[in-house]
């Protein structure tokens, strides 16, 4: 059993329950936890967007499978109200062929009848060494023109 850091953080329901199957790798009980009519979007990355749990099932099957060691943790959560659970999460490991994983994020769970609806997906890898905010900032804005005197 591999006890999620930061569960007790998450309200009880099937988010919490998904969470704990998941650092279980128990992927029946993982799967349970959602509809049949769930809906994943992922705004980041529009593609991947999918809807029922076959896809739920075939991306945790690869990731127990891919990731042996693979470990979650819930960093900070919080219910919007009972049907909305915002979750800042991590998970990390290595694949079978060796490297590192690391991703870290936020899911915003949407939960009816006691199952998960939806989720609004921003899990994405941790990049350590990707550059400081003003690269970040250069590489969004683009070549900066050079600022004059203040009237």
């Amino acid at each position: 059993m591999n006890i999620v850091a930061g569960l007790e953080s998450l309200p009880e329901g099937p988010v919490r329950r998904m969470f704990a199957a998941a650092g279980d790798h128990d992927l029946e009980a993982l799967v349970a936890e959602f509809s049949e009519n769930y809906i994943n979007i992922t705004p980041n990355h529009p593609e991947r967007n999918f809807a029922g749990t076959r896809q739920v099932r075939a991306n945790w099957t690869s990731l127990f499978a891919g990731i042996p060691d693979l470990a979650l943790q819930v960093h900070n959560a919080a219910a919007a109200d009972e049907r909305t659970v915002w979750v800042e999460w991590s998970l990390h490991g290595n694949r079978r062929d060796g490297p590192a994983v690391e991703l870290a994020g936020v899911a915003i769970f949407t939960v009816d009848q006691g199952k998960l609806v939806g989720v609004h997906f921003y899990l994405e890898p941790v990049e350590r060494a990707s550059g400081d905010i003003d690269i970040a900032v250069r590489t969004t804005a683009g070549p900066v023109l050079p600022v004059g005197p203040e009237p």
